[in-house]
């Protein structure tokens, strides 16, 4: 690759998620390594300081708490109850180790617990990305975990790889790093082939590809590359570029956010805005607003949807519904995504943005439909 390829590459990359597996956390042992956190945390803070947005998602909470539990000597069952606890009691211990490494470069934490219940329900999913965005808003980065003190086998995402793919979804990343105890996706088990070579890339994940993936290994995480695989699948979908690398690699973050030749990368199959629009052009609109001219100009111009241009609201919907956008002839010119209901648009039509909180008691965001999240149908006339 070169040097014009990676610059580009690296100006294109400013919003990162990076999954640290429990085998990278541990380096291989029974116990947090601060070392491999402190390495990590190096390299996160560079990333940072170049400006890039940095989501982490981190796995270790079961062997964090087994390691507290180890100070006591007590044999413990394999219970779902019991990794629960375990989650529980790690989590807080966990969180603590991430706070104290991160806290040596002056970087604040905030630690986000969620299942995939959080991120399949509307508006808890348009929560958790609000939530997300001001953390990093405010120059603080987003630890986040499965919350696996209360999750169950029907709730729960099931691994933190396909929690991070979720994840780098709802933020609209562009990068989705995947660290593990593995140089990325081989052409056979390079524990048993000699003769197995690294595949530097995927452009599609087809089934010759998924032949390839292979259970996990050490007993301390729950995903092998079986996982890591579906999390590309569901990333790439989303516009998402993928790389998953060997954690234990000093520059592995870095590499893969500048375009370096590292491990496994997975191409995406769209473009995330692409992807944005026809999963917003499939969900059939549950309501509508009319514009004025003015508003309706504009959307046109790629800007966002005000109350103040709204003249009506029609039918009902929910916050995080898709809701058609027409203008004043009463013709469908937009879809998006409403960030407030049906009621709650009835009160702040027609009114200044800065007048939101006062009207409604609260204020979700400073417009009814962000131009991110909307689609032009037809140019205004």
């Amino acid at each position: 690759m070169g040097i014009r390829t990676v610059m580009r590459f690296a100006m294109v990359i400013s919003k990162l998620v990076i999954k640290v597996g429990t085998s990278t956390l541990t380096a291989g042992t029974a116990r947090l390594s601060r070392r491999r956190m402190l390495e990590l945390a190096q390299q996160i803070v560079a990333l940072r300081e170049e400006h890039r947005e940095v989501i982490l998602v981190t796995s270790g909470a079961i062997a964090a708490g087994r390691e507290r539990f180890s100070k006591f000597h007590r044999p413990l069952a394999k219970s779902v109850p019991v990794k629960q606890m375990l989650a529980a009691v790690g989590q807080t211990h966990l969180m603590l180790a991430w706070e104290q490494v991160f806290d040596m470069f002056d970087v604040p934490v905030a630690q986000v617990l969620l299942t995939r219940a959080d991120l399949s329900d509307r508006r808890r999913y348009l929560n958790a990305r609000d939530t997300l965005n001001t953390i990093l808003a405010h120059q603080t980065l987003p630890v986040i975990n499965e919350n696996d003190a209360v999750a169950t086998d029907e709730i729960r995402v099931g691994d933190n790889d396909n929690l991070s793919a979720l994840v780098a979804n709802v933020v609209r990343a562009d990068l989705l790093i995947i660290l593990t105890d593995q140089d990325g996706l081989y052409t056979a088990d390079p524990r048993k082939d000699p003769a197995a070579r690294l595949i530097p890339e995927v452009a599609q994940l087809d089934d010759s590809i998924w032949n390839l993936a292979g259970a996990s290994r050490g007993g301390l995480g729950v995903g092998g590359m079986t996982t890591k695989l579906q999390a590309a699948d569901l990333a790439t979908r989303s516009g998402v570029t993928v790389v998953i690398a060997n954690g234990s690699r000093p520059t592995a973050i870095i590499d893969a956010a500048n375009g370096r030749p590292v491990g496994t990368r997975f191409l995406p199959v769209t473009s995330n805005m692409e992807s944005r629009k026809r999963w917003i052009l499939s969900e059939k609109p549950l309501g509508a607003v009319r514009v004025d001219e003015g508003a309706a100009q504009a959307l046109f111009e790629g800007k966002s949807l005000l109350p103040v241009g709204v003249r009506e609201v029609i039918d009902e919907f929910e916050r995080g519904e898709v809701i058609e956008i027409r203008d004043s002839s009463g013709r469908d010119i937009a879809h998006g995504i409403t960030r407030y209901s049906s009621s709650e648009a009835r009160q702040i039509a027609g009114r200044r943005s800065s007048e939101i909180a006062g009207i409604l008691g609260f204020e979700y965001a400073s417009m009814l439909v962000h131009t991110d999240d909307m689609v032009i149908l037809h140019p205004v006339s």
